[in-house]
């Protein structure tokens, strides 16, 4: 019985390392640096018009996600087999600063440098150059914030049904849905598909940035975010929920290529607008009025 719970000890720890390696895997396929025939195998199933230089990018972006599998399961799997520890709760930090805070940071730098359009790029050193460098170190920082920040105000106990402020895994599926939702776009070829890739491309290209900015802030703030899946799986489905649920597929169904985007920049921008017009409402009930 004993070698047995030694054995089950060991599992939660290789599903948290697990997470460490996808978020370094993001880094070299990022960077070119991956296996040359993972990224053919991969290539072969985007079929034969995916753009060779972006490749690289949506295999980086697919291990974030796949970062994400590993991040949701070791803890659940911790506690199933009551192996929980302080040892784990910063092992799963540690991890996560790599694969939700530094990855997403330089998948962003690579892809607004191979996608933007060049005469935003003068020369290597720019001002420009320097701004994006500065953005790209300010996600990492507000990540590590983010992860440091929960683990001292969260219990063992705590049921996760809401979050204080953006979920750093949330924040890094943004970002790595832009570069996954232009290789899409570069490959689609019938008609009202191209028309939009045409105008919503460019978008993507230039917005990546500025959405990392605003993910930063999201991360640091009090913001309160509900918890994706529970908020899914668990509770009573009011019209609300419904109404999102099909606007949801809806979405999906027409323009599948940006689906993931726009379905997570919803989860991440909704609450501090939802935020900002409540303040604004609340702001102008309570204003004196002038006689």
């Amino acid at each position: 019985m004993k070698s047995r719970r030694k054995v089950f000890a060991v599992l939660p720890t290789m599903l948290t390392l697990g997470n460490l390696i996808c978020g370094f895997g993001c880094i070299t396929f990022a960077a070119k640096l991956g296996p040359s025939d993972s990224t053919l195998t991969f290539a072969a199933l985007l079929g034969p018009n995916a753009a060779q230089e972006g490749q690289g990018l949506v295999i980086a972006a697919v291990l974030i996600y796949l970062a994400m599998v590993f991040d949701a399961f070791d803890g659940s799997v911790a506690r199933l087999t009551n192996q929980t520890s302080e040892f784990g709760a910063n092992l799963d930090s540690l991890c996560d600063v790599v694969s939700f805070g530094i990855a997403p940071a330089f998948l962003m730098l690579q892809f607004t440098r191979i996608y933007a359009p060049h005469e935003l790029w003068a020369e290597q050193g720019s001002q420009l150059h320097r701004l994006l460098w500065v953005l790209a170190a300010l996600y990492a920082v507000c990540a590590a914030l983010r992860l440091a920040r929960f683990n001292s105000e969260t219990d063992e106990e705590d049921s996760h049904v809401e979050f204080s402020g953006l979920p750093s895994p949330a924040a890094a599926s943004v970002v790595a849905s832009i570069p996954i939702s232009h290789q899409l776009l570069v490959r689609s070829n019938d008609g009202p598909t191209q028309v939009v890739s045409e105008w919503l491309g460019p978008i993507l290209q230039l917005s990546l940035p500025v959405v990392t900015l605003a993910l930063s802030c999201l991360m640091v703030s009090r913001i309160p975010y509900v918890h994706a899946v529970n908020h899914l799986l668990r509770g009573r489905r009011s019209r609300t929920h419904m109404i999102q649920l099909v606007f949801a597929l809806a979405v999906i169904y027409w323009q599948h290529e940006v689906a993931i985007p726009l379905i997570l920049c919803w989860y991440a921008f909704s609450p501090p607008v939802k935020a900002v017009c409540q303040s604004l409402v609340s702001r102008r009930l309570h204003k004196p009025t002038e006689i």
